[in-house]
């Protein structure tokens, strides 16, 4: 499985951004997929995750970030709405066919990664 993310940028704060992570070479259908975001020097961060529906969410984004899958199109999304300089880092996407419900926010539990994309937000 290969998962590739894209649709970072420079956005001033308040601006809004949607990532993508394009999954190739299995289908989406039955896998978990998450979002993280790391800072360098720091620990990377659960942003947001979902199995077949709704989405479980960070305190730090949440009613700021949307995440969706379209199972056709083999593509996960993150809306990024009200963006904030402390949402700066390079996001990563995250996919696994076994994660539990209630280990969504745990990057230890996807065995698949792909290469981040930065997010900077700054005016």
């Amino acid at each position: 499985v290969q998962l590739q993310a894209s649709g970072g940028g420079l956005v001033q704060p308040g601006g809004s951004l949607r990532l993508s992570c394009l999954v190739s070479g299995r289908s989406l259908r039955s896998y978990a997929v998450g979002w993280f975001r790391q800072v360098p020097g720091m620990e990377r961060e659960f942003v947001a995750a979902m199995k077949q529906t709704g989405g479980t969410y960070a305190d730090t984004v949440k009613g700021r970030f949307t995440i969706s899958r379209d199972n056709p199109k083999n593509t996960v999304y993150l809306q990024m709405n009200s963006l904030r300089p402390e949402d700066t880092a390079v996001y990563y996407c995250a996919a696994d066919p076994s994660v539990i419900t209630s280990n969504l926010a745990n990057q230890r539990a996807y065995a698949n990664w792909g290469l981040g994309t930065q997010v900077t937000v700054s005016s």
